[in-house]
């Protein structure tokens, strides 16, 4: 890794990400619907992506989709601030031994151009609202293009400021998670395994305004706009039938407006102009 001094808050989620790295794939492995969110964006990202792509993945954490890419004839360099999860990643690619299809640097997506590895690459990618973890997510955007192939693409799943399950919270009184991205400007404190940083909220608008002198947009899709949240983990287990209900109506509306940009999550991809 570079010498870079961090800011105070990738200090903090750096040591939040590296505490939690050794039970992270245990507490969310089972978790159907992350399950559920790990196969929409793998399903998305598929239409896009040529095969044997160079991708460089941004908060790869404990490596499962850097070995699903493998898996599927592409090549990854996986990043990440947070040494622990580096170290799970590299255990796991060891394991599965993939060292010819995945490579790994410890490096701060708000630094990448003193990554060791440039690229160029065809896919830039980033997973569950590691992006979210910036107030400078103008700058790393703008670091892409220097990195991407002509006509390379830009995957990145955003939390938004808007999420219709959170705001129907407040009905249960739980009015703290309900508007808790209503007032998000300054950024809001997330907290796991008792370290506390700040994470920020993005509409698509945010991206695609910045992004479009040099990126035309592919696709947008809302990510559990119908389907509720992972941390309401138990409810495909009370309601199986309501759950599949649900994932098939948000497969259908995934791209229409509202759905599209009021989910926990979307996911957003661009093409860089040739």
């Amino acid at each position: 890794m570079n010498d870079t001094v961090h800011s105070p808050n990738e200090q903090a989620a750096e040591k939040a990400f590296s505490k939690q790295s050794a039970v992270f794939d245990e507490l969310y492995s089972s978790n159907l619907i992350i399950q559920y969110k790990r196969k929409r964006v793998r399903d998305h990202v598929s239409r896009f992506i040529r095969p044997g792509s160079k991708i460089l993945e941004l908060n790869a954490g404990t490596g499962d989709d850097a070995i699903w890419f493998a898996a599927h004839g592409h090549h990854v360099h996986a990043t990440d601030i947070s040494k622990g999860m580096q170290e799970r990643l590299i255990e796991k690619v060891s394991r599965n031994k993939l060292q010819s299809k995945i490579t790994w640097e410890l490096c701060s997506f708000t630094e990448l151009q003193n990554l060791n590895d440039k690229g160029p690459y065809d896919l830039i990618f980033s997973n569950f609202a590691g992006l979210n973890c910036t107030g400078d997510l103008n700058k790393v955007l703008g670091s892409f293009s220097a990195l991407l192939n002509p006509g390379g693409i830009v995957t990145l799943v955003i939390l938004p400021k808007f999420c219709l399950w959170e705001t129907m919270m407040a009905v249960k009184g739980e009015f703290k998670t309900a508007f808790r991205r209503f007032f998000s400007g300054k950024g809001v404190k997330a907290q796991i395994d008792g370290e506390y940083f700040t994470c920020w909220y993005y509409n698509p608008s945010f991206i695609t305004k910045s992004m479009k002198n040099s990126f035309d947009v592919l696709s947008i899709e809302g990510l559990c706009t119908l389907v509720p949240p992972s941390y309401l983990e138990n409810f495909p287990n009370k309601r199986p039938s309501f759950f599949n209900w649900l994932k098939e109506k948000e497969g259908k509306w995934k791209s229409k407006w509202p759905w599209k940009s009021i989910g926990d999550y979307y996911i957003i991809s661009l093409k860089k102009k040739i």
